[in-house]
């Protein structure tokens, strides 16, 4: 009978890990999850995915957004809503940075502070010392995607490069 249940509880555990798609595509892009991140039902109809990040101050969330061509609002609207998402003196430093992946322009934008989490409009929970970065890869043939990282900022600082990378390597479709 032991066996039996040690046989079905592994079988449970392999599926669940090939649940988590090591690869998933949002918009136009095809993106490859950064080991150690977990797979997430996305919470909301609005988010095309959603992954964690483990920290040892809390863990951090990604979430994707893509709403098709010509929507989603501009690039600038996008960074000044993230950025309008934190208060405290830190989000006078939030900054944004353009690189260019091939044919993909990238819009980088960072912020620290404290992070007014919540939908838009709706009620908030302020978080302290949390930060943001974010990634808008433009595609005007399939519409912009969205990227974004919060959680505490020790957890943003160190997954920084595999979000960086992740977003670097996003292929399009």
């Amino acid at each position: 009978m032991r066996k039996l249940i040690c046989a079905l509880l592994l079988s449970l555990t392999a599926a669940a890990f090939a649940a988590e798609p090591s690869q998933f595509t949002v918009g136009g892009f095809s993106f490859a999850r950064p080991d150690g991140w977990g797979w997430v039902n996305p919470t909301s109809p609005m988010r095309k995915a959603q992954l964690s990040v483990t920290g040892e101050k809390g863990n951090g969330e990604v979430t994707f957004f893509h709403f098709g061509a010509g929507m989603g609002g501009s690039v600038d609207s996008n960074v000044q809503r993230w950025c309008g998402q934190f208060g405290g003196p830190e989000v006078a430093k939030a900054k944004t940075a353009i690189e260019t992946y091939g044919t993909v322009k990238v819009t980088y934008v960072s912020a620290n502070g404290t992070f007014n989490s919540g939908m838009p409009g709706g009620p908030t929970t302020p978080m302290e010392n949390y930060a943001l970065l974010g990634a808008i890869l433009q595609d005007a043939t399939n519409g912009d995607v969205y990227v974004k990282l919060t959680g505490p900022a020790a957890t943003v600082e160190a997954a920084t490069p595999a979000f960086q990378k992740m977003i670097k390597t996003a292929t399009a479709k």
